[in-house]
């Protein structure tokens, strides 16, 4: 397909997006508007919305690559998120609306103390910049190599040019343009799957039934690995409960995903909005994980042979498949990756601002003085990804899904300990200038346990499972260095607390 052809394309999306965002800024563009948008939001649109913000352009092209080595083992994966959506929506969720929250940060800080607090809101800001710097990376190689390439742009220009597009519909209306935004980039994530499904069962001379059976009978279709417990990483267990606790911990203690939930009217609106949204997201799965299949079987009858599983998707999709099959692939991985990068440049802005900027705590939260700093502080957070993705690919070379939950593992682990600390044991009151160190520890002895672990724990591999080690490191020394008398009369000063 040629670049040219995509590169309009891509310019034509982008028109759409910039035109929603004047349509939902226009009437009211201030701080209020941008971290909760008026907490007016509708529960089946924010649902939908975040079918986009959860998959992303990884999920879009790294699940359907590593079907080729991993079978449907991700599948296990999803089972395990799918209970940690349920966790979150029954605990925590509850938590943050009954204290009326914009940062769910704040919690802390009632729970712990100021130092926690800010630990907390810190863990969150590196963990979403380099996860969503990631995330990004992977839709810029694909840019870079069939677009922009063609027009010798540097790979730097292709990144600051998708940053400030980016920036350019998410700057004024922030959280009530992205769920409007968002809710039109998933149903292109979605559309492009099922087309993507049909256009490579025609290449294939298959019907859709037939397409299932011959899936079902493949190679590929194993889900459930429950040999080798100590020495692989695909057994149902670690990849389960593994799943589930990164899920906690990237959706329930991030502000990202988070702040769109408390944009709603009530907990009974985001309570809904959240099961909703996990059906949605296990059945839209299984669809990545069946293009996959599809995708390697196309491959070997055709004798496409592609030395990086993140290019699978890609090179069939826009070399092979034909003009609209491409236009459709670059439709559903435009719109899965800006889906996620979008509301996680808000979400950071919402962070620091209310985190470190205390602008819940003024009164002049939306004066155009405070408004002005917001949209410094979304600047910067856009320069610093720029900075992640050119150093991530100065030194990447593993498959970014990987690569991605692999860092969630050491950087939402002291997350998970501080909620779990201030949530089951509320009744201690921790030394609060300490915690910055436990949770520098905490990832520093799961990084010796990972690298070490068949040597000291008898031939042990760790998969995402190490996240919960690593939660449960923070936990300990949150309990070690607390005092049961000085929490009980935090607790008397704080009934909101525990």
């Amino acid at each position: 397909m040629s670049p040219g052809v995509l590169l309009s394309f891509i310019i034509g999306y982008f028109l759409v997006l910039l035109i929603i965002s004047w349509l939902t800024s226009k009437k009211s563009s201030d701080n209020d508007t941008f971290f909760v948008a008026n907490r007016n939001s509708k529960w089946y649109l924010v649902a939908f919305g975040m079918i986009g913000t959860a998959l992303s352009g990884v999920t879009f092209i790294s699940v359907p690559g590593k079907v080729g080595t991993d079978d449907f083992a991700y599948f296990q994966f999803v089972l395990g998120n799918a209970a940690g959506f349920f966790i979150i929506a029954t605990v925590l969720l509850p938590l943050y609306y009954r204290l009326k929250l914009t940062s769910i940060y704040s919690y802390i800080e009632g729970a712990l103390g100021v130092w926690s607090y800010k630990t907390a809101a810190a863990i969150f800001l590196v963990s979403r910049v380099i996860g969503s710097a990631f995330r990004l990376y992977l839709v810029v190689i694909v840019l870079q190599k069939f677009i922009f390439d063609s027009y010798h742009i540097p790979f730097a220009v292709t990144v600051l040019i998708c940053l400030l597009l980016i920036w350019s519909y998410t700057f004024k209306g922030g959280l009530k343009t992205i769920i409007i935004t968002d809710s039109l980039q998933t149903f292109f994530l979605v559309t492009s799957v099922f087309l993507s499904i049909y256009f490579i069962c025609q290449s294939l001379h298959m019907n859709i039934f037939e397409a299932a059976e011959t899936i079902k009978n493949s190679s590929y279709s194993k889900i459930f690995f429950f040999n080798d417990f100590m020495s692989s990483k695909l057994h149902l267990g670690k990849q389960f409960l593994g799943a589930m606790f990164i899920t906690i911990g990237m959706t329930g203690l991030d502000q990202d995903l988070m702040q769109k939930n408390l944009s709603l009217k009530n907990i009974k609106e985001a309570q809904k909005n959240m099961f909703s949204f996990v059906g949605v997201f296990v059945i839209i799965n299984i669809f990545f994980l069946s293009v996959g299949a599809l995708l390697y079987m196309y491959a070997a009858k055709n004798g496409i042979n592609v030395t990086k599983t993140d290019y699978l998707y890609p090179t069939i999709a826009l070399q092979y498949l034909g003009l609209v099959p491409a236009m459709i692939f670059m439709l559903g991985l435009t719109a899965a990756t800006f889906a996620t990068t979008d509301s996680a440049l808000t979400a950071l802005t919402t962070s620091f601002c209310v985190d470190f900027l205390g602008f819940n705590k003024r009164k002049d939260v939306n004066s155009k003085k405070m408004v002005a700093v917001r949209h410094w502080v979304h600047i910067a957070f856009s320069g610093l990804m720029f900075l992640t993705i050119i150093i991530f690919n100065a030194i990447n070379n593993d498959a970014v899904v990987s690569a991605i939950f692999t860092v969630a593992s050491y950087t939402y682990g002291p997350l998970l300990g501080l909620y779990s600390f201030g949530l089951f044991v509320g009744h201690r009151q921790v030394m609060d200038k300490l915690v910055p160190f436990i949770c520098i520890l905490s990832p520093a002895i799961c990084y010796f346990l990972n690298a070490e672990s068949k040597t000291i724990l008898g031939g042990y591999v760790f998969g995402n499972e190490l996240i919960i080690v690593n939660g449960l490191i923070t936990f300990i020394g949150l309990w070690v260095t607390s005092s049961s008398k000085a929490g009980e009369v935090r607790k008397s000063e704080n009934p909101e607390i525990g």
